[in-house]
């Protein structure tokens, strides 16, 4: 066997388990040495039944004294009770759908048992464990890893691989050069592999898991680096003059630029009148002003001879920002055009022309912009809106409809500051970080499942003044499993309710034609209720929405919550907020303090990292950063600082890499990455 074989070449691996690996993206042995476990079973010693506490694993050693078959199913499920003892106390095993373990265990044999503790009307339990009989016990005992999954495989699967290929570790190169290794006394990367995977104590656990994580850092942020150094390095930028004023247009507001706006644009206007190509990512909470900021760097690059195309992730946003710049250029001469998937062919030939010619100055459109017969006579600004729904690769090719073009990305999804710096590592950020005045705080409250009916009696009491109302929900479809409302269920439920008004129906399975026809219903006030998945995050301006209620409140993340609540508030009315709590658990408590106690977006985003750590605020590929297999972000912020500078020594000694000692490096930043990010190393 060698690293770079296929998986299929392993033992045991066929079509069906070939398919649930690639879902982990394991294509390779390599990829499977490097397919870390995310926690440990610790079964090196056995517990006395009578110390055992619920709530944590425990491994046992204890006699069979009584297995009882229950007569009648709990669920649907039927039981198989073992009663087993030691010197110390008795616990009630429990297994579901194994009647067929019955005459295994035989009064009076001996067991052992790793599992949950629970408590059950009193009596300590063990649901489901696994277990072995003493003369197994050997094999049973030590330190197990424990792999995220994917459906159709087992943890018993994922181990007996690894086995099967720990004589790779000694294979795998390391990405470090060895003065660094030397130099932050890490060890080798076949040490790791096999104290990641074969963890025989703790200690050599945590020096593996160390060095990983390094490694991992380091080779995330020496590619980051070097898409920046590309950028800053590359071929001069469109430089705009200096003699272009802008200020014609900021008079011609109707209200005052807050202090954030006004930094941010001379940042933009910096970038613009620099040789090097701009950048930049604008990063502000929902209603902080960031399409003004835009506007003035559009009305900047026209007036200095460029033209601008601004790209948007639904229709109906593009659309939106196509009339709102139509309007606001209309009286500066600066032509506006709009593109879409949806237009009429006769329709797209005409802007492609004008587009060509340089007789439409701004385009405002969807991915369609990136089309390759989309030509402009002289493009020297990019603007993406919404960038985290567009991946990096979508940006760089609108980029290169021009000859190095000004880039400006913009979003509303705060990221904690902490980690801005490494998300966005190839791009220069402002942030705005203060409302404009006047603007009406939405009203959140944190309710429980009993005040449901409450809520929508609210609901009614605005859509009788004319308003208009969002319902979101996590799921589209109920589920088996989870004690939650589906979209469906509860639009079947509010279409009754709400008789009289108009309820509708969107979701992320739906046609995109579909969902732009419900949301343009929507927004011309056709519909009263919309019944939604997180489908409608981002992207919608309706300021006649005066109330959203999120139902399973707690199946969110603050972040996410935050940006939902944004959907409303846009308008005149005071607006409201409802989040529908089933969980009374501490954790759920804290969270709807939060949301009750802040409107702030980058507070929001902080304390959401705190509570679920990075991965689960954000996927991180939809940002452009690659998966991480070990490092955690939130966790190892040092760790990533220190690798932060090793990543920029290197590359000020080797800026492309092609050094001997880089060369591993430079393959492991490429197989990251994939295809997300334009390296050019």
């Amino acid at each position: 066997m060698e690293l770079f074989d296929v998986i299929t070449d392993l033992r045991g691996v066929g079509p069906k388990k070939a398919a649930a690996l690639k879902k982990l993206n394991i294509h390779t042995l390599e990829d499977l040495l490097f397919f870390f476990p995310r926690d440990y079973e610790d079964r090196r010693a056995c517990s006395a039944i009578g110390d055992l506490k619920e709530g944590s694993a425990f491994l046992i050693r204890g006699t069979v004294d009584l297995v009882v078959k229950d007569k009648y199913r709990y669920g649907g499920k039927q039981r198989l009770r073992v009663l087993v003892s030691d010197d110390t106390g008795s616990l009630e095993v429990v297994f579901f759908h194994a009647v067929y373990l019955k005459d295994k265990f035989r009064t009076g044999s001996e067991w052992v048992f790793y599992g949950k503790v629970s408590r059950n009307f009193g009596k300590l339990q063990m649901l489901q464990p696994e277990f072995c009989d003493i003369e197994e016990e050997s094999g049973f005992r030590g330190i197990f890893p424990v792999y995220p999954l994917s459906q159709g495989l087992s943890q018993k699967d994922m181990r007996k691989w690894q086995q099967q290929i720990r004589s790779l570790c000694r294979e795998a190169k390391d990405a470090i050069p060895q003065k660094l290794i030397k130099e932050n006394r890490l060890c080798s990367m076949e040490y790791a592999l096999q104290n990641i995977h074969f963890p025989e104590e703790k200690q050599k656990l945590l020096e593996a898991k160390y060095r990983l994580i390094f490694d991992e850092l380091l080779i995330l942020q020496t590619g980051l680096f070097a898409v920046r150094q590309n950028i800053k390095t590359g071929e001069k930028g469109i430089r705009i003059s200096k003699k272009v004023d802008i200020q014609p247009y900021l008079g011609s507001f109707s209200y005052e630029l807050t202090g954030a706006q006004r930094r941010c644009i001379e940042e933009i206007e910096g970038d613009l009148e620099s040789s090097r190509a701009m950048n930049r990512l604008v990063q502000g909470d929902v209603g902080s002003g960031k399409t003004a900021v835009a506007e003035a760097a559009m009305y900047k690059a026209v007036r200095g001879g460029c033209q601008a195309v601004m790209m948007a992730p639904t229709e109906i946003l593009a659309h939106q920002h196509f009339e709102g710049l139509r309007k606001s250029f209309a009286a500066h001469g600066i032509r506006v055009g709009f593109l879409s998937g949806s237009l009429k062919a006769s329709e797209k030939r005409e802007i492609l022309e004008q587009l060509k010619d340089g007789q439409i100055d701004i385009l405002v459109g969807t991915h369609a912009v990136i089309q390759p017969e989309v030509e402009f006579a002289r493009l020297g600004l990019v603007i993406t809106d919404e960038q985290h729904r567009f991946g990096v690769n979508q940006r760089i090719r609108l980029k290169e409809k021009g000859q190095n073009p000004n880039v400006l990305v913009m979003t509303a999804t705060p990221i904690p500051r902490t980690l801005a710096v490494v998300l966005y590592g190839d791009l220069d950020v402002s942030v705005l970080d203060e409302m404009p005045p006047g603007r009406q705080v939405i009203k959140t409250r944190n309710v429980t499942g009993e005040k449901r009916e409450a809520c929508y009696d609210f609901v009614e009491k605005q859509l009788q003044q004319g308003r208009q109302a969002y319902v979101v929900t996590p799921l589209i479809e109920d589920s088996d499993t989870l004690d939650l409302k589906s979209v469906q269920t509860v639009y079947e439920e509010l279409a009754k309710r709400f008789a009289e008004y108009k309820v509708a129906l969107i979701h992320g399975s739906m046609k995109q034609v579909e969902k732009d026809q419900v949301m343009q219903e929507f927004y011309l006030g056709e519909i009263d209720v919309l019944v939604a998945t997180v489908v409608i995050e981002v992207g919608i301006n309706v300021p006649n929405a005066s109330v959203i209620v999120i139902e399973n409140a707690e199946r969110f993340g603050l972040a996410q919550l935050h940006q939902l609540r944004g959907r409303v508030g846009r308008g005149r009315w005071q607006s409201y907020c409802f989040l529908i709590t089933q969980s009374q658990s501490e954790l759920a408590q804290k969270r709807g303090e939060i949301m009750q106690s802040s409107s702030d977006g980058f507070f929001i985003a902080e304390e959401d990292m705190k509570l679920r750590g990075p991965g689960d605020i954000f996927g991180t590929r939809q940002h452009g950063i690659p998966e991480l297999n070990v490092a955690d972000l939130a966790k190892h912020l040092k760790i990533m600082e220190h690798a932060r500078q090793e990543a920029k020594k290197i590359l000020a000694e080797d800026p492309l890499l092609q050094k001997e000692e880089n060369a591993e490096l430079k393959r492991r930043i490429t197989k990251l990455f994939g295809e997300d990010m334009s390296l050019n190393l």
